[in-house]
Formats: C-alpha cells, sequence, structure tokens
C-alpha cells in the first residue's frame, strides 16, 4: 500500500516542503529537499522520528528557583511526555554547572538530561 505525507524539513533554515513516499513501511522516495539533509530528515521523520527535548528543573538553594535542561541527544518522539514527567520529580541542589547530569538514562532511552546552564548557590 502506497501512503504519501508532506512534511517542512527542520535540517536548516531553509524550510523545504517534503513529499515522502512510502510503500508499507519503507522510503521509497522523498522529493522537494534542496539539500542531502532533507532526504535523510523526510525518510528518518516517518521511519522513527526523534527530538532533543528541553525543559527545566527546579533548584534548591540557588540564585534562580529553575535551571534549564536538554537531552544530551535525540530521544524517540513517542517518549517526549513520559520524559515531562519525569522531571517533575526532580530538584537539584545548588550550586548547578552546565553539562552536569539532571537525570540520567532519561525514561530508559539511553540518553542523559543535562543542565543548560550555571545556577550559583544563594550566599547569606
Amino acid at each position: 500500500m502506497t501512503e504519501v505525507k508532506e512534511l517542512t524539513c527542520i535540517s536548516c533554515p531553509l524550510g523545504c516542503g517534503l513529499t515522502v513516499t512510502l510503500e508499507g513501511k519503507e522510503v521509497v522516495k522523498v522529493e522537494g529537499n534542496t539539500c542531502p539533509k532533507g532526504k535523510a530528515y523526510g525518510e528518518k521523520e516517518v521511519t522513527d522520528p526523534t527530538r532533543i527535548v528541553t525543559s527545566s528543573v527546579r533548584v534548591k538553594g540557588g540564585i534562580l528557583p529553575v535551571v534549564s535542561v536538554k537531552t544530551a541527544s535525540d530521544i524517540p518522539k513517542g517518549k517526549i511526555a513520559e520524559c515531562s514527567r519525569a522531571l517533575k520529580a526532580v530538584e537539584l541542589q545548588a550550586p548547578v554547572q552546565i553539562g552536569e547530569v539532571v537525570l540520567k538514562n532519561v525514561c530508559n532511552t539511553g540518553v542523559d538530561m543535562i543542565a543548560t546552564r550555571n545556577v550559583r548557590a544563594k550566599t547569606s
């Protein structure tokens, strides 16, 4: 069975309109891309979509109440909600350093959640 999916590529700033044709679960054609990244993006997006997840977690004793975090690499799109729920339970103690692992192997994806900024501890 042939299926056609329309996508907008997000691999570069051009935002090409892609048409991806599948036969069953196999990609047979990607059209509309102006660079090789578009073809790769179209194929991956219809067969195994993934995303980088960004969020924030609470910080206790810091000069800021929260710190921004992100996944160290992309995770399956279907795990995003579960990842967000897991982050609600996380509270860090200041100081927090950029790159510090906030949640190891988030939702069994093999990917760590890391801090994306520094948060100093409050001084009395």
